[in-house]
């Protein structure tokens, strides 16, 4: 910080500061101006023309906006996989946000074993690039709850007819029947969140439930005065980071029939086309939810 004064001496705390998270995010705006715009900007130039391979190099020819209309229009699955890939995402986000900050009050806590308890939720990160995507594909689970005495259990049947039993709606009961049918795949994606929640758990001023404390504060009352507000900040940015992290997730297949247009299907225009309106509706997206959720977001003034 004596270094900070020194070099700005006329400066704000408030504009330091600034200045300092500029500083920090710099190198990862420089990455993406340098290793992502020039690609989609090839990729938007790519997607208003009919690209053939010749023998030296790419033929373009311009077709205006035919690519995005086949895209649209003509071609019948991608539309379809990208509101199955969109809807999978809005119903996945808050299960997977609520659960890995669930898991993260938890592993927080000082028990024995915490340690370990930490490592094997964080593990699937590790081992998704190879075991985890080995063993989905080779399907052994869905083998094991065959085999299993009690499959109506597992695969929903007995929580279905509970949830019945209480007269639950009806869209509620597929929403929780679907997400319990799922966990493997939610432990699995929530990973980094897990870790993001924990370390702002452990960066909460101990003075506050301290002061709680005395004035006879619940723990209850600490958790939605004290611990929900100082996590806002990271739940918006876990939230921003799951939806990233869907769209870009093993079993999305809409980066595969994207891949699958330029290689095997119509070219690699029409390809292109599909692959800046997907980027488009993930930017779309994305500005949407961060610009609702920020009303909600509490930064505390130090």
């Amino acid at each position: 910080m004596k270094t900070i004064k020194r070099m700005w001496p006329k400066l704000s705390l408030e504009r330091r500061r600034n200045l300092q998270g500029m500083l920090f995010t710099l190198p990862f705006v420089a990455g993406a101006l340098v290793f992502f715009l020039r690609s989609f900007a090839q990729t938007v130039i790519y997607s208003f023309h009919d690209l053939r391979v010749g023998p030296s190099g790419f033929i373009m020819a311009f077709v205006r906006g035919d690519n995005y209309r086949h895209a649209l229009l003509v071609d019948q699955t991608f539309i379809r996989t990208l509101v199955e890939t969109t809807v999978r995402m809005v119903s996945d986000l808050p299960v997977i946000v609520a659960f890995s900050f669930f898991i993260a009050i938890v592993l927080n806590q000082k028990f024995k074993g915490r340690t370990l308890a930490r490592v094997i939720f964080f593990l699937p990160v590790i081992l998704a690039a190879e075991v985890v995507l080995r063993i989905e594909r080779a399907d052994y689970m869905t083998g094991l709850l065959e085999t299993s005495e009690n499959v109506g259990i597992m695969t929903g049947t007995g929580l279905l007819s509970f949830l019945t039993y209480l007269r639950f709606p009806d869209r509620a009961i597929q929403y929780i029947v679907l997400i319990v049918e799922r966990i493997p795949d939610i432990v699995s994606a929530s990973g980094i969140q897990i870790l993001i929640f924990l370390a702002g758990l452990q960066s909460i001023p101990p003075s506050l439930y301290e002061a709680a404390d005395v004035e006879g504060s619940t723990a209850w009352e600490s958790f939605w005065m004290i611990t929900l507000p100082m996590m806002t900040p990271l739940i918006l940015t876990n939230v921003v980071y799951t939806v990233i992290d869907s769209f870009a997730a093993p079993y999305n297949q809409l980066p595969v029939l994207i891949k699958d247009t330029a290689f095997r299907g119509v070219g690699f225009g029409v390809s292109a086309a599909m692959a800046v309106v997907y980027t488009a509706v993930v930017i779309a997206m994305l500005l949407v939810i961060t610009g609702v959720l920020s009303r909600w977001v509490f930064y505390q003034d130090s």
